[in-house]
């Protein structure tokens, strides 16, 4: 597996880009919108429509399939909506940092296509009030195609000395949640890159949502939940594929082995044996895992405000 990465845009994909008309409207919001088209189904026009009545500052709109042929018609027709198309196979998180390269405004709110997305979802004065707190992320209420509410609320905790993580469904503006289900969420664009934004060498789009969003609580920022944007699935809702591998391994190494001592985060000698007899990898790319995390964690030792203990302890808090 290779180094982890510094910076949000350390890994370049290759990629076509079409259209992107820059937006002159005065009134433009402060917000952009990256729509991921993970489910090769056609463009669906009205989602566009209704996209542009919200005045966005940009739309970027990720196709995954390189031979749709509709996306010269669509972008002639909206040439604000700017199509990018990889030329290789990338996970979500790399996509979102791709588009993020793409932004200039200070909000950036994720969707995907398997959403129903209908007109004025924003507009200016319900803008103000979800990004009035700066926080790194703002996640929505979301419902399944039938709509009933979805587990949105996130919250960590520990089971025999083992991270784990429960859910809830009880929506309550503001609250506290771990993480944003299926990446759909409003970022501050400017804290997502200090953080780094998604690690593209965890391909798990559940270890790589969860490594992004330990590691922007671990640094002192936060998540909340606001029930002032909601959204519906219009198909079956996504499973999160917890299987412990590889991936989990590098999320693992990253976010729950590193200690706070001196405001500053270091790694203790006997964490290699404990992950070596929890990895079942074998010792030499154990170990090999374990000199790639214990780097980075020293490069950035001072980002860390809490560890993962100081962390659990102090949610309810």
């Amino acid at each position: 597996m290779n180094t982890i990465p510094t910076t949000f845009d350390e890994h370049q994909i290759t990629r076509t880009i079409i259209g992107g008309k820059p937006n002159v409207n005065p009134d433009v919001l402060n917000i952009s919108v990256i729509l991921l088209n993970n489910s090769g189904s056609h463009f669906k026009i009205n989602v566009y429509k209704n996209l542009l009545e919200c005045n966005f500052e940009s739309i970027i709109s990720i196709e995954h399939d390189p031979n749709n042929s509709t996306i010269d018609d669509i972008s002639k027709k909206m040439p604000e909506i700017k199509f990018i198309i990889p030329q290789e196979e990338t996970t979500n998180g790399e996509l979102i940092n791709l588009a993020m390269s793409e932004i200039k405004s200070d909000y950036v709110l994720v969707l995907k296509d398997t959403l129903y997305i209908p007109s004025k979802i924003i507009l200016q004065n319900l803008a103000t009030r979800v990004t009035e707190s700066g926080v790194f992320c703002i996640v929505p209420w979301l419902s399944d195609k039938n709509n009933n509410t979805l587990p949105c609320v996130y919250s960590p905790s520990a089971e025999k000395s083992h991270f784990t993580v429960n859910s809830s469904s009880t929506v309550s503006d503001g609250v506290k949640t771990l993480y944003p289900f299926d990446n759909i969420a409003l970022y501050n664009r400017k804290k997502f890159i200090e953080l780094g934004g998604f690690d593209w060498t965890i391909k798990s789009n559940y270890w790589q949502n969860l490594d992004l969003a330990v590691r922007s609580w671990l640094w002192g920022e936060e998540t909340r939940l606001t029930s002032l944007l909601h959204f519906s699935y219009i198909d079956d809702t996504p499973i999160e594929d917890h299987t412990v591998n590889m991936d989990y391994l590098r999320y693992h190494l990253k976010n729950e082995i590193p200690k706070i001592k001196m405001e500053q985060a270091f790694v203790k000698k006997t964490s290699f044996l404990n992950f070596l007899f929890q990895s079942s990898c074998g010792f030499i790319e154990a170990k090999r895992q374990f000199k790639l995390a214990k780097k980075w964690i020293l490069r950035n030792k001072y980002r860390f405000k809490m560890d993962l203990q100081n962390f659990v302890e102090s949610w309810n808090h």
